[in-house]
């Protein structure tokens, strides 16, 4: 099968068109062709070697952990699924290798569920990493309950565009930091307060609007930002980043909690964002969509760290 490649950690140079043996298909899994695969900020940094300490590598190492596709062989452990079946799914594994920048890419069945049929393979391809994150965020970390104020930090990238919509699909009060020619595109989405991260300093713009703090935080920066987070919370508040661990402690002597989350394959959860998508309730953000050959151009884009909602990479 043709997939894009790395022999070695390094810059988008590396990615390359390689021809490479077709992935094993255990008992518990699905063989999906690939139509379209999302590309996610994750896919440059396993580029890069960032998951290295985390992860076993292996090489020849095909990036991407998201896949839209037709099914063209189930294991014998598979109930519900068939050949011709158009699924996506979240492909995470508990080894770098072989990810969806693939003609072919098998995963457990329990992490697929059917492709919107609203949505094209490229719309589908940008929904399960970036749409769980944010799930995952704001209902199983943060719990975050109908009424509450919460900050999504750096919100117009492509988990921050689904965590503003989860947020006001739940009848939460949704404040996104963004540069702002994004703010009339997150208005869109659901959020309800915007604030320019480059003319503004974010804690002082909501402390003015919510002198007693607020009820949660979703970090999608890291750094500063993140450490700076706690200022906003009223006691007993939540903050979750899915960038790098807050510091418990410091958090704790303000009487906040604080988390890091690591996305989780979940085919129920992606069941239930699929319906939104479906329905039209979610909304995809899909900027582009490039042949799998320009997967470096891809990257590029993520790396200069201004795009709005998703890319995706066609897999004819």
């Amino acid at each position: 099968m043709q997939a894009i490649a790395i022999d070695r950690f390094g810059g988008r140079e590396e990615l390359h068109v390689a021809e490479l043996p077709e992935p094993l298909l255990p008992p518990d899994a699905v063989l999906i062709e690939t139509r379209a695969a999302g590309v996610n900020p994750v896919d440059y940094k396993i580029r890069q070697g960032a998951l290295a300490g985390r992860f076993p590598c292996f090489f020849p190492l095909v990036p991407g952990w998201d896949v839209a596709g037709v099914v063209r062989e189930v294991g014998p452990a598979v109930r519900g699924i068939a050949p011709g079946d158009e699924l996506i799914a979240y492909c995470r594994k508990d080894f770098i290798q072989e990810g969806t920048y693939a003609e072919l890419v098998s995963v457990r069945a329990n992490q697929t569920t059917a492709k919107p049929r609203s949505l094209s393979f490229a719309e589908a391809a940008a929904l399960p990493l970036a749409g769980l994150t944010a799930y995952q965020a704001i209902y199983d970390a943060l719990e975050l309950k109908p009424g509450e104020t919460i900050l999504i930090q750096r919100a117009a990238g492509g988990v921050g565009s689904f965590a503003v919509q989860l947020a006001r699909l739940l009848g939460a009060h949704a404040i996104a930091t963004a540069s702002a020619a994004n703010h009339e595109y997150l208005r869109e989405l659901g959020a309800v307060e915007c604030i320019d991260y480059r003319e503004q300093d974010v804690v002082e713009a909501v402390r003015a609007e919510h002198p007693d703090g607020i009820d949660a935080v979703f970090d999608l920066l890291g750094g500063e930002g993140l450490a700076r987070s706690g200022e906003l919370l009223r006691p007993g508040g939540r903050l979750v980043s899915a960038i790098e661990p807050p510091d418990r402690r410091r958090l704790a002597e303000r009487d906040v909690e604080g988390l890091y989350m690591f996305v989780l394959p979940d085919g129920d959860e992606l069941r239930v964002l699929a319906g939104l998508a479906e329905t039209g309730e979610l909304r995809m953000n899909l900027t582009e969509t490039l042949p799998l050959q320009e997967a470096a151009r891809a990257h590029e884009r993520l790396e200069d760290g201004h795009v709005r909602g998703k890319l995706a990479l066609s897999v004819s």
